[in-house]
């Protein structure tokens, strides 16, 4: 029996303009917590636990026989689930083209798909890539030539 799991991506892009042409899963880990930070000072500064409700999920390093990943797992799983992140490269017409890509596991709520449509574009504006979102739409937060 062939069971067919529908998995929803998004991709960043590493393109020419990116700040980096190549990223590793300890700098997107670096990234993330830079988030973390950021939303904790705008906490202290509003006077409430921001940081919490913008980053509603722990960040654990994965690994199996596919290669490793960050598993974002909810902390209130009736709000918010999983979210995977990996990196990886593909091969185009003018050598490798590398990218981080964010997918959202059978089990993930609508809220885990708001939260990764945020860091989607939090990570793509500090790589300065091309955002492919989960619907398709192309995003650009890398310098282009007019």
């Amino acid at each position: 029996m062939n069971v067919k799991v529908n998995l929803q991506s998004a991709y960043i892009y590493l393109v020419e303009g990116s700040a980096v042409q190549q990223a590793t899963l300890a700098d997107v880990k670096q990234k993330l917590q830079h988030y973390i930070d950021m939303t904790k000072k705008t906490g202290q500064q509003l006077g409430w636990w921001y940081s919490e409700a913008a980053f509603p999920y722990t960040i654990e390093d994965a690994e199996d026989e596919n290669g490793a990943w960050l598993l974002l797992k909810g902390q209130d799983p009736k709000l918010y689930r999983s979210i995977i992140i990996g990196v990886g490269k593909k091969a185009v017409q003018d050598g490798e083209r590398h990218y981080i890509q964010v997918t959202l596991p059978p089990v993930a709520t609508h809220g885990d798909k708001s939260k990764a449509n945020e860091f989607c574009r939090f990570l793509a504006r500090a790589f300065k890539g091309e955002l492919v979102l989960f619907n398709g739409r192309v995003q650009y937060f890398q310098p282009r030539k007019p």
